[in-house]
């Protein structure tokens, strides 16, 4: 039976914001940017080997991340893109996507060109499952895969040894104009006594209190770019924004994700790191803020 296509909770309209014809994002951000060099370079891949109770992260670049614990290898919104359509991608991957070790599952946060890239869902495809939001499965149907997950918010799996949840944002998820029925949201995965939390893409809400109190959270991989957005909606989190979601969390470490990649919004590439690090200072949090550098592995 299909499944019904309502309005998903804590969606954000597609009606602009005041003041999105006052700057014009083609000309101050796309044209200037097909003219800067790609930095970064793919780092030699070293996986750790991991004790029990131990995960490790590697951040590819963006929101795209290797989970990896004893027994799991798991890919979140694996994005090896160059472009975007015209938007020029600024840093290379951390790494070569064939130097990933063998993945046994992936997990889609939602529909996005950003998250979900079609080209690089179709090389990481091994046979294994794929976890997607409610109404996105046909999107990723046929790219290799043996099976298909979409889930709802508060639903889990199992995967190995890993169990997931999707958790609510504050977003949408309509990848053209005409499919707003399709889910979105972030990630909870618990694996061997550590829980992980991917946010996946969101402006502050209320609801990452109710998140943490779900299950308590270890890491949270936290948006903290794109917040000035051409179409002035209040779409993303700004490095504050995400500071104090991650405290309301009740997380113990703040990983910082989706800034620097692509250029997406007005802010400057180097403001969102900037800004959290002042933030993070001034609230005597900042020694429980990780950078990660793409392509590295760090044990947790």
């Amino acid at each position: 039976m299909p499944r019904l296509r309502h309005k998903p909770a804590n969606r954000v309209g597609l009606k602009p914001g005041n003041g999105w014809r006052e700057r014009n994002f083609l000309a101050e951000v796309v044209w200037p940017s097909l003219f800067l060099k790609r930095h970064g370079a793919a780092l030699a891949p070293d996986f750790p080997v991991l004790k029990a109770g131990q995960v490790a992260l590697t951040w590819i670049g963006h929101a795209s991340f290797l989970v990896q614990a004893p027994g799991v290898n798991l890919l979140i919104d694996p994005n090896w893109a160059r472009w975007l359509k015209v938007i020029k991608r600024l840093r290379e991957p951390g790494l070569e996507i064939n130097a990933l070790p063998a993945i046994d599952a992936v997990l889609v946060t939602h529909a996005h060109f950003d998250h979900l890239d079609r080209k690089t869902l179709r090389l990481v495809a091994r046979e294994q499952p794929i976890v997607v939001p409610r109404n996105v499965g046909r999107l990723v149907q046929g790219l290799g895969f043996d099976r298909v997950h979409e889930l709802d918010v508060w639903e889990s799996m199992q995967l190995g040894p890993a169990r997931v949840t999707m958790t609510p944002a504050h977003h949408w998820g309509a990848r053209m104009l005409a499919d707003t029925h399709r889910g979105f949201g972030g990630f909870l995965i618990e694996v061997g006594g550590r829980t992980i939390f991917h946010c996946g893409d969101s402006a502050y809400f209320p609801g990452f209190a109710e998140i943490g109190k779900k299950q308590p959270v270890d890491i949270a991989l936290m948006p903290i770019g794109a917040y000035d957005a051409p179409s002035k909606r209040e779409v993303h989190m700004t490095p504050e924004d995400a500071l104090r979601a991650f405290v309301e969390l009740g997380a113990q470490t703040l990983v910082p994700m989706h800034y620097g990649t692509f250029p997406l919004s007005y802010e400057p590439v180097w403001e969102p790191p900037s800004r959290l690090i002042e933030r993070a200072a001034a609230e005597g949090l900042l020694d429980r803020v990780c950078f990660l550098r793409e392509g590295e592995s760090r044990v947790f």
